[in-house]
């Protein structure tokens, strides 16, 4: 994850949480005031984004002292100490909520991720997740895939050419054929740009795999059209599927024969995991 990224990210969120400061601890705690508490897991679940915790309280104060205590990745169980976190009061509690809220949506992400590649173990299928992510915070959604044992698509759309339905509709329209447009987009673009074009029936595989496109998407095609349409691919393009996805479905799909499935679910409608901030210690700072 990029540094500054991150920093940037964290910052817009604390300035959102408290644009002229946390009024309640500075009326109610004493400047001298010191906290020691524990990041403790409500729920079972991965972890995931336990460095984007510990990088905001470091950036409301410098002086708190985080100690990590598990790894993202790791499997965590109810009223498990992921991390201790040593500070000024004030500090700790300016930091707590934006910690958790971040924290708690990448650790919702990695456990959902998790289950969907447990339940595809054993097929040749990689689970991906897409641009279905919350503005700005793509880059901790897109880490929490990775924690859970996922992996990522196109991170924008610089990254790769997609060539989608509306894309498709658009050539359509204008009466271009579509392995005319995809010799042309290959003519234009660099040749370590990944190629990749969607389609929604059975006729348009082999014109598009003719073409040569790196990856075909096969977009809410039935189990039955799937193995189908692997077969006319017949290794000579990477084989997405994607639409109609979720837990009941996946497996089934997996077994068809793809090589990637791309999973919406997994950051536009995820639960956050319960994790909670428990102070432990509080005192008054002796000051000489």
């Amino acid at each position: 994850m990029n540094p500054q990224l991150l920093d940037d990210l964290i910052l817009r969120a604390l300035a959102e949480d408290a644009p002229w400061g946390d009024i309640t601890s500075e009326a109610f705690l004493p400047r001298e005031a010191v906290a020691v508490a524990s990041l403790v897991a409500r729920e079972s679940g991965i972890l995931s984004g336990i460095a984007v915790f510990a990088r905001v309280f470091v950036l409301v104060d410098p002086a708190t002292d985080v100690t990590l205590l598990a790894e993202d990745g790791a499997t965590m169980t109810p009223g498990a100490t992921l991390a201790t976190v040593a500070g000024s009061a004030r500090s700790v509690l300016r930091a707590e909520r934006i910690a958790l809220n971040l924290t708690q949506r990448m650790c919702g992400i990695a456990t959902l991720t998790a289950r969907y590649v447990e339940a595809v173990a054993g097929t040749n299928a990689r689970i991906v997740d897409t641009r279905k992510t919350t503005p700005g915070l793509r880059a901790l959604e897109r880490q929490a895939v990775r924690d859970g044992g996922g992996h990522n698509h196109r991170f924008s759309l610089s990254d790769a050419v997609l060539a989608k339905d509306n894309h498709l509709a658009v050539l359509a329209a204008a009466g271009i054929p579509i392995g005319d447009a995809i010799r042309a987009a290959r003519a234009k673009i660099g040749h370590t740009t990944h190629l990749e074009v969607e389609v929604d029936r059975l006729d348009q595989v082999q014109p598009v795999v003719a073409a040569g496109v790196d990856t075909i998407m096969l977009d809410n095609f039935t189990p039955a059209q799937l193995v189908e349409g692997v077969a006319i691919v017949a290794g000579r393009a990477l084989v997405e599927a994607s639409g109609g996805v979720n837990l009941d479905t996946v497996a089934e799909i997996a077994s068809c024969g793809v090589d990637v499935i791309s999973v919406g679910a997994l950051t536009h409608s995820v639960r956050s995991l319960d994790l909670g901030l428990d102070i432990e210690i509080a005192t008054l700072e002796t000051r000489r």
